[in-house]
């Protein structure tokens, strides 16, 4: 039906839905359609690039021209006809919901279908396939009813309401799918048919601007045009997919029991667990920053060896600490495995270190591995080292034991010695919570750790994984024939966190500048004197988004707005926040907003914001070819003098003092005198401005349970004692202060910033530095200077300071890659024990704004030198308080582990870094959003 004036769907809908003739009808609201003429004009281009490119297909691989044809002739066929998706079509969901409710324009039609009774496939020949629907059927159900033959990998399907899915419908890749609605498209090409896949996404979304399948112009249902035969339709239970489970080994990484596969999770998965084998308790944390990748650490309990001597760790056993790296060098197709490369145990002991490549392929319900072990995986050695055509050494792997001056180096041992094959099958069962698992082992229990030797009966190891929850696996084995194996992971998408701002103020209703004022119960500013008092919109626009308000002024048609202390990780619902407000309050002559963020008197990142469009953008849903950007990253506007005549000027005050009391929790982990040595305190964050760019900030620390009495053992040092002094750090005083410091910031022009900052700088280190700081607004780049004087603080933590002083700072380059969410930092410098080298700290950040990352220090000190651990290296990952907490608010929590603390290669470990206060000037700040938005948005 055409539109003859401008009116909301949603109120159009609800009249034509409530006439005698609409309640004898079955209406599919579904299926109902927005169709824009203005978007027809772009869908008829859409069209023609399809069949200009259905046409243009040659060569050797490609369809036969018959099937050309038939597909172009059908394309040819059909009209089009400007539809445009609709969140929902509901009238009621429509006119509660004013921004997803578009407004008709004249020229625009509205379709109001039946609900129709098949599904349709479109087959490689242009031809149409009507299947009866199912409920819950899945697509290759209908697929298969029309060619019991068909052995696609993929098929998209054009749903009812418009949006197109692709699924995954072959044995090798098969996944969980939305079952297709009555009246959808199904394409989905054989594997060897020639189509290429940007054909088969043209054709999709073409097909879902057609409305539902099954109808005829009316809307009414018709006969199928090609009804499949009765006895073609196979079972739709047979169909029914399930996602591929990727279980954790014994060992924390993807795998069977002992033995790797080359399968990987999800970017953003981490798993925590705990495998018993007797005599081995591991302790595994793992992982997944990129598709790619997976990393992660591990302890490793022996029970039948001691730590030490009786007088310094009692009865505790061994404990080895490890990392373990996996890649996935290349995907799985149709048929090709999947191939993955891998090392255990690196730069550690070496108790357990081996290396591998493992193939993978898929068959349904069944995943099958494949892969060769040196070292621990291959310790059954029943097979000669094919590199040992390039050299003798090969032949041979030097025998791994604890060796203190030598743990920590990349070993001279890798990919030496005899090899042996591993691998087996993972099978899913009917009920879906049980996962099998059998696998032969290529290490024989002949060369252990500590020269032991172990009985084994049999080669093959079996097991079971029960998933009690979606985040937590139980895992049951047989292993060595004799040796029964009991696992716990606790697993999640860390890229998934995220917490409802339920704690928020809600948001108020957006409206049209010319009843702002009385659209509201606040009242819009009143003129004074010299212009409009914006003091209530200021405390409007503190209220709802927890900033300070510093200024408010005209710039002819602009209003420009400048916050302070900028409590807040995601940012687009702030912005948001604030334009509302602005839009309500600012006189109708006013058409752009521009915000200005300040972080600590540094102005960092603006946002311009063209109203109308901003307003048209929330109060209307608009067609592709209408939807303008209104939000703009801009460097911030710069603030006229003070002296200088301004209008409309709110002037804000400022937060002088500021504390935060709360728990705080510390711990040690791996060492001699206990495996978990640990602290819960009550600590105390103080802060007084100062001015807006200068403030003092203490932190305050009173131990109130902990188990340091057990914390005798001062590790060895050759260096000069800048961290190996921890023990008596932590526990010399119950009441500590690890920051007493005054700092000053300021900007030199646009671009630069400098810092001065003197007192007690960390819990170790007290002293006076400066930093310098070149970001330029917008730019992936950065490089920052900063240099220190620093002496060493007393061991209470009080006012006191010790003998040892030191030069120490470094040159660091940081570049945000734009790659996958990839920061590299590379910096170069003196440490705090006088040792001059380079970190490389590389992470990975994901759209909630959890980041995984590891860093490495290499100083000119030698492995000897520095001592266990060669050189300084950790892993961390940091949480924005954000994704966390019922109400907005910024700051992250960070969880560090680095294997061993040395005096090599340490940093000082400077508050309030340059780097981190100008952070808001990073161009992909409205990028970042919590899980929901996070993943309907591009990654």
């Amino acid at each position: 039906m055409t539109i003859s004036t401008p009116v909301r769907l949603g109120d159009w809908l609800a009249d034509r839905l409530a006439t005698p003739q609409a309640r004898e009808r079955d209406i599919y609201v579904t299926g109902i359609q927005w169709q824009s003429a203005r978007e027809r004009t772009l869908q008829q281009g859409a069209r023609q690039t399809l069949l200009d490119q259905i046409g243009y297909l040659s060569g050797p691989d490609v369809p036969p021209q018959a099937e050309r044809e038939g597909l172009a002739a059908l394309v040819a066929s059909r009209r089009a006809t400007g539809r445009v998706v609709l969140k929902r079509a509901d009238p009621r969901w429509l006119q509660a919901n004013p921004s997803d409710d578009p407004i008709l324009d004249a020229g625009d039609a509205v379709a109001i279908p039946e609900r129709p009774s098949s599904v349709t496939v479109i087959r490689g020949d242009g031809s149409l396939c009507a299947v009866p629907y199912v409920a819950q059927a899945e697509a290759l159900y209908y697929i298969r009813a029309c060619n019991p033959d068909a052995a696609p990998d993929w098929a998209w399907i054009a749903q009812p309401d418009g949006v197109v899915q692709k699924a995954a419908v072959a044995l090798w890749n098969r996944a969980p799918q939305d079952p297709p609605a009555p009246g959808a498209w199904i394409w989905a090409p054989n594997r060897d048919s020639g189509w290429p896949e940007s054909l088969s996404i043209r054709l999709a979304a073409f097909f879902a601007t057609q409305g539902p399948s099954g109808l005829d112009d009316e809307g009414h249902g018709v006969a199928p045009e090609q009804p499949a035969p009765a006895a073609a339709v196979p079972q739709a239970a047979q169909f029914r997919a399930r996602d591929l489970p990727v279980t954790a080994s014994d060992w924390g990484t993807a795998g069977l029991l002992q033995t790797p596969t080359a399968r990987m999770n999800e970017a953003g998965e981490a798993s925590v667990g705990v495998s018993v084998t007797s005599p081995y308790t591991r302790y595994n944390v793992m992982l997944q920053p990129l598709d790619w990748l997976e990393f992660g650490f591990r302890y490793t309990d022996i029970s039948s060896q001691r730590y030490g001597p009786a007088t310094l760790s009692g009865t505790q056993s061994y404990k080895d600490k490890s990392i373990d790296f996996k890649v996935r060098l290349l995907k799985e197709t149709a048929i090709r495995p999947a191939l993955a490369f891998g090392m255990r145990d690196v730069g550690g002991t070496g108790l357990f270190s081996g290396e591998y490549f493992v193939a993978s392929k898929r068959t349904g319900d069944f995943d099958w591995s494949l892969g060769v072990g040196w070292g621990y995986l291959g310790a059954r050695g029943d097979i000669p080292n094919p590199l040992s055509v390039f050299s003798d050494s090969f032949r041979n792997r030097p025998a791994s034991d604890v060796n203190v001056s030598n743990s920590g180096t990349f070993s001279r041992g890798y990919f030496r010695g005899s090899i042996s094959l591993f691998g087996g099958v993972q099978y899913q069962t009917p009920w879906t919570p049980l996962i099998l698992k059998l696998e032969y082992d290529g290490n024989n229990y002949q060369n252990e750790p500590f020269h032991q030797r172990f009985t084994t009966r049999s080669s093959f190891n079996i097991g079971a994984v029960y998933r009690v929850t979606s985040n937590i696996d139980v895992t049951a084995a047989l292993e060595r024939g004799n040796r029964a194996m009991l696992g716990v992971t606790l697993h999640g998408k860390l890229s998934n966190i995220g917490t409802p701002k339920v704690s928020d103020p809600p948001p108020i209703p957006v409206a049209m500048p010319s009843s702002a004022a009385s659209s509201s119960a606040v009242p819009a500013p009143a003129p004074a004197a010299n212009g409009y008092d914006w003091s209530a919109t200021a405390r409007n626009l503190e209220q709802q988004t927890g900033f300070t308000v510093q200024n408010v002024y005209r710039d002819g048609a602009q209003l420009i707005v400048v916050f302070d202390q900028v409590d807040a990780f995601y940012l687009e619902d702030k912005i948001d926040r604030i334009v509302t407000v602005l839009n309500r309050d600012a006189p109708p002559d006013v058409r752009a907003f521009r915000i200005t963020l300040r972080s600590r008197g540094l102005p960092v990142t603006g946002y311009a914001v063209i109203r109308d469009t901003w307003v048209t953008n929330h109060t209307r849903a608009l067609p592709p070819i209408d939807r303008q950007q209104a939000v703009y990253t801009s460097p911030p506007a710069i603030v006229p003098d003070e002296d200088m005549h301004r209008a409309d000027v709110y002037e804000g005050s400022q937060k002088r003092f500021y504390v935060s009391v709360g728990p705080a929790y510390q711990q040690t982990l791996g060492g001699p005198n206990g495996f978990v040595l640990y602290q819960i305190s009550a600590n105390a964050y103080t802060e007084a401005r100062l001015r807006r760019d200068t403030w003092l900030a203490g932190d305050f620390n009173l131990g109130l349970v902990d188990n340091y009495d057990k914390f005798t053992y001062t590790a060895p040092s050759n260096l000069p004692r800048v961290r190996t002094y921890l023990r008596e750090y932590l526990t010399t005083s119950r009441f500590t202060m690890p920051l007493l410091q005054l700092t000053h910031v300021g900007a030199i022009g646009r671009d630069q910033y400098y810092s001065v900052y003197g007192g007690y700088l960390e819990s170790m280190f007290a002293g006076v530095g400066a930093e310098w700081l070149y970001r330029p607004w917008g730019s992936s780049l950065a490089l920052g200077v900063d240099v220190n004087r620093v002496r060493q603080r007393g061991f209470r933590q009080d006012f006191s300071l010790r003998d040892y002083s030191v030069t120490t700072g470094n040159v660091t380059l940081y570049w945000d890659t734009g790659w996958n969410g990839v920061r590299v930092d590379l910096s170069v410098g003196q440490y705090l024990a006088k040792d001059r080298g380079a970190t490389l700290d590389i992470s990975r950040v994901f759209r909630n704004g959890v980041t995984i990352g590891a860093y490495a220090t290499k100083t000119n000190v030698t492995g000897a030198q520095f001592g266990e651990g060669s050189f300084d290296k950790g892993i961390y990952v940091t949480i924005p308080f954000d994704a966390l907490f019922t109400r907005s608010t910024g700051g992250v929590a960070a969880i560090r582990w680095s294997p061993l603390t040395r005096d090599g290669g340490a940093k000082l470990a400077r508050q309030f870094t340059l780097y981190d206060i100008t952070d808001k000037s990073n161009p992909r700040n409205l990028w970042f959003a919590p899980p929901s938005a996070a993943q309907t948005g591009p990654e």
